[in-house]
């Protein structure tokens, strides 16, 4: 970049519960250090009330609670270079008006598959001890199981649907584990899988061979609901379900009918729909549901990395560099 030229301006817009988590002041000191940022963070109600700030931006820095990038933002965005988002997914603030900009426009999706991948790998190694079937059996009988049988993390199979960041991710967590790893995606490479040690299969495969079965698939039309009560009967005695993708992944109607009639399974949700459950959810009170309130997200401190990953992406834009975390726009419409 040209050190006579001028530093471009900067604009901090998000929430303000998660700001200090995802920008904490480390992250806002390399920033500052790049660009000259137009005063303190802004929440997008704020910034509906001050639409003139956007003329004088150059970035937008943001993270959870991102304005929308449909027309009349970008029509207050004239100069307007790039965009950074502190989060995951960037299909909720893209539009068409964004896209025919030709502007660049970063996800810190990967710093996010950190947590989320740990988080399933660790329901993963309970599923396969079935650690959840047994702690209830224990506490519903008073008593101990005798020489339980549990496939256990020893040529057993776990099945993930989506090879996105987190389900490369968990598979890569796996190959440390002697198991046999499946995986279900139509927009896999076959030969990058078989690099990994994945095997690509069916979606009926999946379910009806894999002792646990973890969901990591984007929420698209068709996509929405796939999850019914054909599959989820298909499972194996005692398998565990782990959904830390999106909640309408499932029919979750057919869901709590299967595990009604099917106490050997688990289900383990960290994400359901809607979320929370309504009241009087049956997801509450079947004792086969695990509910986890969205915790396989980036939590607290976590959140740093999502910072730390759009300053790196920043300081690339500002000397020239490529971009490593640019969303690709003809794969946006299939990214979670």
């Amino acid at each position: 970049m040209d050190e006579n030229a001028p530093r471009p301006t900067a604009l901090l817009v998000m929430e303000a519960e998660r700001q200090p988590d995802v920008y904490p002041p480390e992250v806002l000191a390399a920033v500052d250090r790049l660009v000259d940022r137009q005063g303190p963070p802004l929440t997008r109600r704020q910034l509906d009330g001050r639409p003139d700030v956007l003329r004088r931006t150059d970035i937008l820095l943001t993270g959870w609670g991102a304005p929308v990038l449909d027309a009349g933002f970008m029509s207050r965005a004239p100069g307007l270079r790039a965009v950074f988002v502190a989060a995951g997914s960037v299909r909720h603030l893209t539009t068409p008006d964004f896209w025919a900009r030709g502007i660049p426009i970063v996800s810190a999706a990967a710093a996010n598959a950190t947590p989320v991948a740990e988080f399933a790998l660790a329901q993963i190694l309970l599923g396969l001890k079935q650690v959840h079937r047994i702690s209830r059996e224990v506490a519903d009988s008073h008593r101990y199981p005798h020489n339980p049988r549990i496939p256990g993390a020893y040529r057993s199979r776990v099945g993930l649907l989506g090879l996105g960041h987190i389900g490369r991710l968990v598979a890569a967590h796996l190959s440390r584990f002697d198991v046999e790893v499946l995986a279900t995606d139509p927009f896999a490479d076959a030969a990058s899988a078989q690099e990994q040690g994945i095997r690509l299969v069916g979606i009926e495969e999946l379910f009806a061979t894999c002792h646990v079965v973890s969901l990591h698939a984007p929420l698209l039309p068709e996509t929405h609901g796939s999850i019914g009560a054909s599959l989820l009967a298909s499972l194996l005695p005692g398998a565990t379900l782990i959904n830390t993708a999106r909640g309408a992944l499932i029919d979750e109607e057919a869901m709590t009918e299967v595990l009604a009639a099917r106490p050997d399974l688990t289900a383990v949700l960290d994400v359901t729909h809607p979320e929370p459950p309504v009241p009087g959810s049956p997801l509450f009170t079947l004792p086969n549901i695990v509910l986890t309130p969205h915790l396989g997200g980036a939590m607290g401190a976590e959140r740093h990395r999502l910072g730390h990953l759009v300053a790196g992406e920043l300081g690339r834009l500002v000397r020239g560099e490529p971009l490593l975390h640019a969303v690709d726009p003809a794969r946006a419409a299939t990214l979670a």
